[in-house]
């Protein structure tokens, strides 16, 4: 069974572990790899919010600068023009917490002081070490995602040895860098990074083997959707490769899986919880 752990955000705590979390995603970027900018504009970027809690999303999780292979970076001014206004249609607008994707300290700083409960970071404060402290001053929560390089090199990196095991030392590394910044435990989550800097097979690997993240004592996200090495011949055939490694990793241990299909990814999840509640009698 999943070790239980509550996480404590901004305004309130989530309990993890007795059933999983879905993180809905929310892309407000021109060039995202899953939906090509369709919710750039934030009224469209609303309408999603709402549908995406709608249809069962625990958590929102916005993002507006691509990190999908062979991306440019962008400067925090232009992250922020598109991100701020739509935080700002979605304030007291919806029920569950809203997750920022961002790396950067002062895109992390504004998006909280517009509502934002929770900062997950692609470089796992690689990119941007102040970005801890943005997290500290407001009692936010932090979800640090393994990334190997930077997406502009993945395609020039060779495959990792001992997978899991290098992920599960640096990404430890990466807690007691945000613990000696001041970050309580409590507000820690951690992430693989599916497909950041890693060889397409090595993909399943982690996944196979997500269970020894365990020994890290936190509670672990893992956002397999719509990743290159679940890719099929067309959408609807990847959704269903989504809906096997979503299961894949709940039977693992993972306490919430990000995911673009909420609606359709819910009865996976509902389905992986009841087989993870039956091992234990």
């Amino acid at each position: 069974m999943r070790k239980p752990f509550v996480w404590k955000l901004k305004t309130r705590e989530l309990k993890l572990g007795e059933r999983t979390l879905i993180m809905g995603v929310l892309n407000v970027t021109p060039d995202s790899f899953s939906d090509g900018g369709k919710y750039l504009d934030p009224d469209r970027a609303f309408a999603r919010a709402i549908e995406l809690e709608e249809q069962g999303a625990d958590i929102i999780d916005v993002g507006a600068e691509s990190t999908k292979p062979g991306s440019t970076r962008i400067s925090a001014a232009e992250e922020n023009r598109r991100l701020i206004p739509v935080l700002k249609r979605l304030r007291g607008k919806l029920t569950v917490p809203v997750s920022v994707d961002t790396y950067k300290a002062e895109v992390a700083e504004l998006a909280i002081e517009h509502g934002a409960e929770i900062i997950n970071d692609p470089s796992g404060l690689t990119f941007d070490p102040q970005l801890a402290k943005s997290v500290v001053q407001h009692d936010a929560g932090l979800i640090v995602n393994h990334m190997r390089g930077r997406p502009e090199t993945w395609a020039k990196l060779p495959p990792m040895r001992d997978v899991i095991g290098t992920i599960a030392r640096e990404l430890e590394a990466t807690v007691n860098r945000a613990r000696h910044a001041g970050v309580d435990r409590s507000r820690i989550v951690i992430d693989p990074g599916i497909g950041f800097g890693k060889r397409k097979e090595q993909n399943s690997e982690i996944v196979a083997h997500l269970g020894q993240l365990a020994r890290l004592e936190l509670p672990v996200l893992v956002g397999p959707s719509r990743k290159s090495f679940l890719a099929q011949s067309n959408e609807e055939q990847t959704r269903y490769a989504t809906a096997a490694a979503v299961t894949a990793c709940i039977l693992a241990g993972a306490h919430i899986v990000r995911v673009h299909d909420v609606m359709e990814m819910l009865a996976a999840v509902q389905v992986a919880d009841e087989v993870l509640r039956n091992r234990g009698t």
